[in-house]
């Protein structure tokens, strides 16, 4: 199972070499491909070879760029590599719109739970008005709850003065810990032959991840969960690239799924294979999505 997250934070070369990953830089490390689930390029004076790229697409490597303000701004994804994509892409535009709206509103009420998990376990008060909300989402969520639970939800869990367009290091964290989670979701879509751009609720026209946007929703609260532990006292504080390895770290903590325990990324491959079932003639019920347990680092056993 990949698990390996490489987070690039200084000038480097990278090349191939045989089965290898080799990152040039005052002392030269090789890691396996076949370990390697995500690469961050976090510097601008990176270079990598085509050999690399086709690598990346080979083995399904999530790699990632980020822009002049360090946030990732693109990630390289395998170009169809599931046998069936055209079987699953149509199937995709023929799902009715009933059964997208009970989807949307399972994934809603998943994530709201999760809100108030994340609630408890900083131990704050308020997590049965999120109970509430989240019993109360009916199919598509007309009701806008998944709104209502969030303006409720972010100034409990970073204080009342807190709002999501202020510029800080919370903020900063918490899009770049999004970030990261949403391209390992249009990964996961992608290699099993879905299309990203088609979501179930998120449809912009100008979205090429409409439906990454979709499947996000419930992980979002093991990014805050993350952030909230470990704010500094000065919120003016720039991200560190220890913070970025931190965040890129997520992927590696352990969830809750309806077969066990497993790390994000390993979630995130399950969460999207139940959504190719969904497509595929299932109810919102296949839908197998995550339930927030806390930041323990998933063991992995050799």
């Amino acid at each position: 199972m990949v698990w390996r997250s490489i987070v690039i934070n200084r000038p480097a070369k990278l090349k191939r070499e045989h089965f290898a990953l080799v990152v040039e830089q005052e002392q030269s490390a090789r890691v396996p491909f076949e370990d390697i689930a995500v690469i961050v390029l976090n510097h601008r004076e990176i270079t990598l070879t085509h050999p690399v790229l086709s690598a990346c697409g080979e083995y399904g490597i999530g790699l990632y760029s980020t822009g002049d303000n360090h946030q990732p701004n693109g990630v390289f994804m395998p170009f169809l590599q599931h046998s069936r994509a055209t079987r699953m892409q149509r199937l995709q535009l023929d799902l009715d719109k009933p059964s997208a709206k009970r989807a949307w509103a399972h994934i809603v009420q998943v994530k709201i739970g999760n809100q108030a998990r994340c609630m408890e376990l900083l131990g704050t008060v308020g997590t049965d008005r999120l109970a509430s909300y989240a019993r109360r989402v009916r199919s598509g969520d007309g009701g806008n709850l998944e709104a209502q639970a969030s303006a409720y939800y972010f100034p409990q869990v970073f204080g009342r003065s807190f709002h999501r367009s202020q510029t800080g290091w919370s903020n900063a964290a918490l899009d770049y810990g999004y970030a990261v989670m949403r391209g390992a979701c249009a990964r996961a879509l992608v290699a099993h032959g879905m299309l990203p751009s088609l979501g179930l609720f998120h449809r912009s026209e100008q979205n090429a991840f409409n439906l990454a946007d979709d499947l996000i929703e419930p992980y979002r609260p093991v990014v805050d969960l993350h952030v909230a532990q470990h704010r500094p006292a000065d919120e003016d504080a720039e991200l560190q690239p220890s913070d970025k390895v931190a965040l890129v770290g997520l992927l590696n903590v352990d969830v809750a799924m309806p077969r066990g325990q497993m790390s994000v990324l390993a979630s995130i491959e399950q969460a999207a294979e139940s959504l190719a079932r969904l497509y595929d003639g299932g109810s919102e019920q296949v839908l197998e999505l995550p339930r927030l347990i806390g930041l323990r680092q998933h063991v992995f056993e050799i």
